[in-house]
């Protein structure tokens, strides 16, 4: 790998503030303007057809791959098809929000208040979605019980069938496409991915003439002959399925940017990279060529994957900060016959990424009781490295989980993860995976306040009043997510994408009609952890030590603990009962039958594309803004405060007795429902996993976490005074990346909320 090249790459994808591009925009709205009358589908079809046809592209200096969203490197993307409205009230902060900040030109701004805001008022998706929203579902919202996420954005979190698009090449793929359409005229999907696929081919056709005038004109030999090979590689990507490393790396990428175009939405992930690249990196071994230079095309792919960042609003920024693309992997796992599927390109993907150290791709390795020693090591070599990747999957129990969820073994045997933590079935699966947040600790928070004048409470009226709230409110998250589902099919089909779908083709439907073989609607139960604490402070301090009436203890948490003698409670709640992650059965299965309680109700969901609801528990970096709306709890949390990060993590420097009590009491959980998926941070220090001794610990942990049939695993490997110092003096540090959530991110872009709690997470020692 050319280091040089690599770094040259990096340089220069940040080396300028992030800008707003208004021309994905501008390109659909004007096709917008145009078709009126036509069918939804058709008109979504031709304006991302006239976006791929027109938006200006380049080649950037030093690129070996060819393929950009924008000009400019890093830059946000509007869909205001999707919601005009968070943007036009921060047009003039968006610069100067606490994290994720763009910059946008005085001209780009007349433009979007005179043109796009007028145009898309009452037209879009969001204006749909909430008109149709009972009056039960906005009370669930505002009461901050559950949030339902996906109503101002495109199809993501998704895996399109890179193997079927690799194998065929877009000229067999487009043959089939017109083969359905001439057999079924009326079908308007099928004559939506004609347009697409042609509109491909087309795009396609513009970088490769783009190449060959930046070669006609390039002085340097070496560039020249790049620029005349991303001429080549481009002209056999038009149509025909590629044959080596090369050619299916470039048309790979390709198609992640038309993706793009399409839906411009989070987490097109790309599914099990080193088992369909594969049989393409073997071909151009065999034919002779240089793994250094396959393994410099390989980094130069890894830093493309940062090249495209999420235009979020300030609050969705809040809750996903850092710009989490979800260009998420996984590496490793299981064969479709229940063998090892490493492959040398396994090893090598965290080898290259060892010299990018960036936070895309978001790597992952998949282990299970057949994973080789080499690739433990290797992958324990690359988390001691401290940027949080890869995070770690448990073959032993998702896969089965996925057999509880209706998929077959083969299926369930080759998934693989969308976005942070989302579990899928890669080509397959139209999940909508984060469409709800479900706040468990605020249903808690709700029913004290409620049970506070009843006379003679007892603890078990206090869990039962909670499972009495949690199955009523929901029934409500799953009306407003599946009117939320139907927005999208109104509003926002993928023809492009569905096409790339398993099934899809076959029975002549989009994606958000029900098109895909797996039909989820993944949500999220959040606050565990601190339910877990709260309920068991709340048992042993009122109802068994009896030091406290329940209505003035209810009454303390009222007040912020700002009552006589209220601060010597809280400490007396922080330091004296037990808490979640030391493996302690007492609370630990208290928090075990509550989520299992939420499991099994969300499982009951239905949604409008005839599948089913898959609970997951995690909460990307959203533990921050969603304490923000809980007031004070039991378990000694001041009113405002962060819950519990992750998902399944212990509340920060409550986990006491070391990373292997904390598998334990998250072993107790029902980890087989959590099908969507879950999240767990351990933060290491450095010094304990030094030499080879460190990497050997770390191997077995990550053995022992198997073993004990947890779905997921992540860690910061970092100490508390280097994070300080990135806070102190953050010139000093901007490549300094660490995991938030089921994402890194660079520590300095994070706001200082996130940054602390990830400064305050316990520091274990193997």
């Amino acid at each position: 790998m050319s280091a040089d090249r690599i770094a040259r790459l990096k340089v220069a994808l940040f080396a300028k503030p992030r800008p707003i591009s208004l021309e994905r925009a501008r390109l659909f709205t004007e096709s917008h303007r145009q078709s009126d009358g036509h069918p939804v589908m058709i008109r979504r079809a031709l304006a991302v057809a006239h976006i791929l046809d027109n938006v200006e592209i380049s080649i950037r200096e030093d690129e070996l791959i060819a393929g950009n969203r924008t000009v400019k490197p890093r830059s946000g993307i509007l869909s205001p098809e999707m919601d005009p409205y968070w943007f036009a009230k921060e047009i003039d902060t968006i610069h100067s929000r606490p994290q994720d900040k763009f910059i946008i030109s005085d001209e780009d701004k007349q433009y979007f208040q005179e043109e796009l805001l007028p145009y898309w008022t009452g037209r879009s998706m969001k204006d749909f979605i909430n008109r149709q929203f009972p009056r039960e579902v906005h009370d669930g919202v505002d009461a901050k019980i559950f949030s339902i996420n996906q109503t101002d954005k495109g199809q993501g979190h998704i895996i399109a069938d890179f193997p079927a698009l690799l194998s065929k090449g877009l000229g067999q793929l487009l043959a089939e496409a017109k083969a359905k359409q001439q057999e079924n005229p009326d079908n308007l999907f099928f004559r939506s991915v004609v347009i697409l696929l042609e509109a491909s081919q087309r795009h396609i056709i513009r970088y490769r003439d783009l190449a060959k005038e930046l070669a006609t004109s390039e002085q340097n030999d070496q560039r020249r002959t790049e620029l005349e090979h991303i001429a080549s590689l481009s002209d056999r990507a038009i149509a025909d399925a590629p044959s080596d490393f090369r050619e299916a790396v470039q048309l790979f990428w390709f198609m992640n940017v038309i993706l793009q175009y399409e839906s411009n939405a989070s987490s097109l992930s790309l599914g099990r990279f080193d088992q369909y690249m594969w049989p393409f990196y073997k071909a151009s071994l065999d034919k002779g060529e240089d793994p250094q230079a396959l393994a410099e095309l390989l980094g130069s792919l890894w830093i493309k994957t940062n090249d495209v960042v999420l235009l979020r609003s300030e609050s969705s920024a809040r809750f996903f900060a850092g710009f989490p693309t979800g260009y998420t992997i996984l590496l490793g796992g299981l064969s479709e016959d229940g063998r090892s599927a490493e492959t040398p390109l396994s090893t090598l993907c965290l080898d290259t990424y060892q010299d990018i150290q960036l936070p895309q791709p978001n790597l992952g390795v998949r282990v299970n009781e057949l994973i080789s020693r080499e690739l433990l090591l290797k992958t324990a070599q690359t988390i001691r490295i401290g940027t949080g990747i890869p995070q770690i999957f448990n073959d032993e129990v998702i896969v089965p989980a996925f057999l509880n969820r209706g998929v077959s073994l083969e299926d369930a045997r080759d998934y693989s993860v969308v976005g942070c933590v989302e579990l899928s079935i890669p080509g397959k699966t139209y999940g909508l995976h984060d469409i709800a947040m479900f706040n468990l600790l605020k249903v808690m928070e709700i029913v004290l306040i409620d049970l506070k004048d009843e006379e003679n409470v007892t603890f078990e009226q206090v869990i039962a009043a909670i499972e009495d709230k949690i199955r009523i409110n929901i029934g409500h998250m799953i009306e407003g997510s599946n009117i939320c589902d139907v927005g999208h099919r109104d509003f926002a089909p993928v023809p492009l994408l569905s096409s790339l779908i398993a099934d899809c083709m076959e029975a002549g439907k989009d994606i958000t009609y029900g098109g895909a073989r797996y039909n989820f609607s993944g949500v999220q139960g959040i606050g565990i952890a601190n339910l877990s604490d709260s309920l068991y402070a709340l048992k042993e301090f009122v109802f068994e030590e009896k030091r406290m009436p329940f209505k003035a203890f209810v009454e303390m948490l009222e007040a912020d603990y700002d009552v006589p003698e209220g601060e010597k409670i809280r400490t007396w709640l922080i330091s004296n009962c037990r808490k979640y992650g030391n493996d302690d059965d007492r609370v630990d299965m208290m928090g075990s039958r509550l989520l299992r309680l939420y499991c099994k109700e969300v499982e009951k969901g239905r949604n409008p594309r005839g599948g089913i609801f898959s609970p997951g528990s995690y909460t990307v970096s959203a533990h921050v803004p969603l304490g923000a709306g809980v007031g004070a709890t039991p378990d000694g949390r001041k009113a405002g405060e962060q819950l519990a990060d992750g998902g399944l993590s212990p509340m920060g420097g409550r986990d006491q007795l070391g990373p292997t009590a904390v598998l334990q009491s998250v072993s107790k959980l029902d980890n087989y429902l959590l099908s969507n998926g879950s999240l767990l941070n351990v933060k290491f220090l450095p010094s304990t996993l030094e030499g080879q001794s460190g990497l050997n610990k770390l191997a077995d942990f990550l053995m022992a976490f198997a073993k004990l049939k947890i779905e997921h695993i992540q860690f910061n490997v970092i100490d508390v005074a280097t994070l300080r110092k990135a806070q102190e003096h953050p010139e000093d540090f901007a490549g300094l990346v660490v995991r938030v959530a089921g994402y890194s991110a660079f520590f300095i872009e994070l706001s200082k909320e996130i940054q602390d709690d990830i400064i305050r997470r316990t520091e274990h020692r193997l």
